[in-house]
């Protein structure tokens, strides 16, 4: 069945696979779930685009996008609607719009922010004195709230960094390793000593890039298929065919041998030369656990997060007026159960039929992984309560979709870098062995793309 296993037959595993067979080179995955794609899945709705899980890529990294249009895809590529582009923070019982020129959470533009309603007058006071801040070089890594509340100071972190992050981790930034999850920041906090400074800099330079490149207009902030991610699932299917086969089965320990390495599944063993493990660390852990205890231990040790998508789809007579902006954040601070919606025709165009509305929400993250038990009847109570007091929707869905994805999302915690510079030098020491996924290097698709190619790349055939 070929000399290369794959384990795991998400984006990074296909990927490898993908970026195998373009050098010729055969190989097997191993999924233990009835489908390829991972968290990746797209469901048509009443004439509407649903994603179960991502519903796009940031477009500043350019991994996806150049896989797609390896795929010959590119004319399915469509943009975010960044003119529409405003994203409410639920406050105090009313939604508050974030305030223009905000990068994440770096405002570089005065008036918005002191007419926003979001923060008081001593987090505006100190965000303006920010730009005074020194250049200062942390000798270890820090968590995002300690990072950001050494500039902007708590309420930045409750209003901004909390909901901001908790929509991308589902996690919590006290935790969180800035080092891992904001390491552009931390290069212009060491450069700058400001970030407002830094990021006005960094756009300046920019501006001028695109200034010698004839004015090109800005990229969208995130990009997507026409039809929806698994498009690309099922075109990089449709590529490997032949050279790739596909066991829906669970790869239950990895083992040295003379020939490199054998794998048993269900019951029955399988040799390889190579073997790429491309499932989350917690299930990669076990795998591992007789070629390297330490590295399965360090596997263990990346703690995941939990979420679920529920989109529900409302008929636009029915509400009293149509949604604003692309959707809003809950706070931890304001928070019951859900974390955040999108109003996903605002967002991306072609995704929902003409008189349809659908809001595309949120729930679970660290600290609130048990909703996942609960019923559909039951969710779906919960979120229409919540949507029927945060957005005045008052109307009963004309479909809802639920899907649930436990321990799915990996969380770069403080000391991140240090653990995973301690898995690389293992995993360098085991020829023939590589790990590809979001537990190391990146979480979002583009990411699991380059290291399921960089993974690829390593393998020499013998």
């Amino acid at each position: 069945m070929g000399n290369v296993i794959i384990i795991g037959g998400g984006i990074s595993g296909l990927s490898a696979a993908y970026y195998l067979a373009k050098r010729g080179i055969g190989s097997t995955i191993f999924e233990s779930r009835p489908r390829l794609g991972g968290v990746i899945h797209t469901e048509q709705v009443a004439g509407c685009t649903l994603e179960a899980g991502p519903d796009s890529f940031i477009s500043a990294k350019p991994a996806a996008l150049e896989l797609i249009r390896e795929l010959g895809l590119q004319d399915q590529v469509i943009g975010s609607n960044d003119f529409s582009r405003k994203t409410y923070v639920w406050k105090q019982g009313r939604l508050v719009p974030l305030p223009e020129g905000l990068m994440m959470m770096v405002p570089t533009r005065i008036l918005p922010l002191l007419a926003t309603p979001l923060l008081g007058w001593r987090t505006k006071a100190r965000m303006g004195m920010e730009l005074l801040h020194p250049p200062r070089r942390h000798p270890e890594d820090q968590s995002v709230s300690a990072f950001i509340t050494e500039h902007y100071g708590p309420e930045a972190v409750d209003y901004l960094a909390e909901p901001l992050l908790s929509g991308i981790y589902g996690g919590n930034p006290d935790e969180l390793s800035v080092t891992s999850v904001l390491p552009r920041f931390v290069t212009l906090a060491q450069r700058y000593g400001s970030l407002t400074r830094g990021v006005l800099m960094e756009r300046a330079k920019a501006e001028r890039a695109r200034a010698g490149n004839n004015h090109a207009p800005p990229a969208p902030l995130f990009r997507t298929l026409k039809g929806g991610l698994e498009q690309m699932v099922a075109a990089l299917g449709e590529s490997i065919r032949g050279e790739v086969a596909v066991c829906h089965r669970r790869v239950e320990v990895v083992e040295r041998c003379d020939q490199g390495f054998r794998l048993r599944a269900a019951g029955d063993w399988i040799a390889a030369e190579h073997v790429i493990v491309a499932c989350e660390a917690h299930s990669a852990a076990s795998l591992v656990e007789t070629l390297d205890r330490r590295m399965a231990e360090l596997l263990t040790g990346v703690p995941y997060s939990s979420s679920m998508t529920v989109a529900l789809g409302f008929n636009a007579n029915d509400l009293a007026e149509r949604p604003s902006g692309h959707g809003f954040l809950v706070p931890k601070k304001e928070r019951r159960r859900l974390m955040a919606c999108t109003w996903v025709g605002e967002k991306f165009p072609f995704r929902v039929s003409e008189g349809t509305i659908v809001a595309r929400c949120f729930l679970g993250g660290t600290d609130d992984a048990g909703v996942l038990d609960a019923s559909d009847d039951s969710v779906t109570e919960i979120v229409t309560s919540e949507l029927r007091e945060i957005a005045g929707i008052q109307a009963a869905p004309a479909f809802v979709r639920i899907h649930r994805w436990p321990r799915s999302m990996a969380q770069y915690i403080v000391g991140h870098p240090q653990r995973l510079a301690e898995i690389e030098a293992r995993v360098k020491i085991i020829p023939g062995l590589a790990l590809a996924g979001n537990a190391y290097d990146g979480i979002g698709i583009p990411d699991c793309i380059r290291l399921g190619k960089k993974a690829a790349e390593g393998i020499v055939p013998v």
